[in-house]
């Protein structure tokens, strides 16, 4: 297996574009080669096989949403109030949002990982490991609210992106901000 960091990273950015516009079952490595503009048989020398390439593709994901220095600044020395965390909240969205093939590749590679049981490990293994990091950060930074309002948030939020990424005419920006309010006005008690 070759080991170029840079076209290995670039070859799984391909495979999360190929994933998003056609679906796992279009995820093939003359897609990703071609994707990429890498000549035939590139992808085939950095991933043993299909399932190593959906894989990797569900590593990547995270690694290409994480959220800046920036952002982890203001969670831990931001205000304490409701309204910071429904800051952060629109922040996480937009994040999120603003990758779009990679948050669709990621709704391909979970329905893939209920088949594919080393993606299925893989992909549970870090969104629990998210989730653990977002409740400690949060209880951690003294915010208002305990581990369940992070997860209700963590439920409500990715859903209302599923919504905006899928089927943009349901909720319009207004609709969408005032629901991540509510969200964080309900979550987290008084």
């Amino acid at each position: 297996m070759r080991t170029n960091p840079e076209r290995r990273q670039a070859l799984l950015d391909a495979a999360i574009e190929v994933l998003a516009a056609e679906g796992a079952r279009g995820l093939t490595f003359r897609a990703v080669d071609k994707q990429a503009g890498v000549p035939a048989g590139t992808a085939s020398n950095y991933f043993a096989n299909r399932d190593e390439l959906l894989t990797q593709a569900g590593i990547r994901f995270y690694e290409v949403i994480q959220p800046t220095e920036e952002t982890m600044a203001l969670v831990s020395n931001g205000p304490k109030t409701k309204e910071h965390i429904t800051t952060l909240m629109k922040e996480v969205v937009g994040r999120l949002e603003s990758h779009r093939t990679a948050y669709l590749a990621l709704l391909e590679l979970r329905l893939e990982a209920t088949r594919r049981p080393e993606l299925r490990a893989v992909l549970t293994e870090r969104v629990r490991a998210d989730l653990d990091f977002n409740v400690r950060n949060h209880l951690a930074s003294e915010m208002p609210g305990d581990a369940d309002s992070v997860l209700l948030l963590y439920l409500a939020l990715n859903w209302l992106i599923v919504e905006h990424l899928t089927l943009p005419g349901i909720f319009d920006e207004r609709q969408s901000l005032a629901l991540i309010k509510t969200a964080v006005e309900r979550a987290i008690p008084s």
